[in-house]
């Protein structure tokens, strides 16, 4: 992302919807799923990177599989990814680490504590956003669809 969008409120709400939740806005997306779950049985997971790196992340899972603005992805291959991606990015030595989210994504408070943007701080509604991107998805389908690339990986 070109420096400066993500300070600016009209940049920043001017992006597609998947750049918009994959770089600043994903807390929200997984709080907007776990708020009203199109699937049973998922959590949410926060990947924290290690002092003085960016690269943090969340997203929901079934532990299996994972659900973040990239749709519906087999777990592991999600966080090889996102590992790959700001070990590139940065250096050989990103580290991070994974946790458990036990707090509400929903709640300015609660993220800002984590140095993340609430909902009151977009320009717009941003949970209503979320609703409309997930709305749009079949999710029982996406679903199967991961659930079935997992499989074929294990055979």
């Amino acid at each position: 992302m070109r420096p400066g969008i993500k300070k600016d409120p009209d940049r920043r709400w001017a992006l597609p919807d998947r750049i918009f939740f994959g770089h600043g806005a994903c807390a929200i997306l997984a709080g907007t799923y776990l708020a009203t779950p199109p699937l049973p049985g998922f959590y949410a997971e926060r990947i924290i990177p290690g002092d003085g790196f960016a690269g943090n992340h969340i997203f929901v899972t079934d532990g299996c599989l994972a659900f973040d603005y990239h749709g519906y992805s087999i777990r592991k291959r999600l966080l090889d990814y996102h590992a790959a991606k700001w070990s590139g990015e940065t250096s050989a030595h990103w580290t991070c680490r994974l946790e458990r989210v036990r707090f509400d994504l929903l709640d300015t408070r609660a993220l800002n504590d984590r140095k993340m943007l609430g909902p009151e701080h977009y320009k717009k509604d941003v949970i209503a956003r979320a609703q409309r991107y997930l709305a749009r998805i079949d999710h029982e389908k996406a679903y199967a669809k991961a659930m079935c690339r997992s499989q074929e990986l294990r055979a």
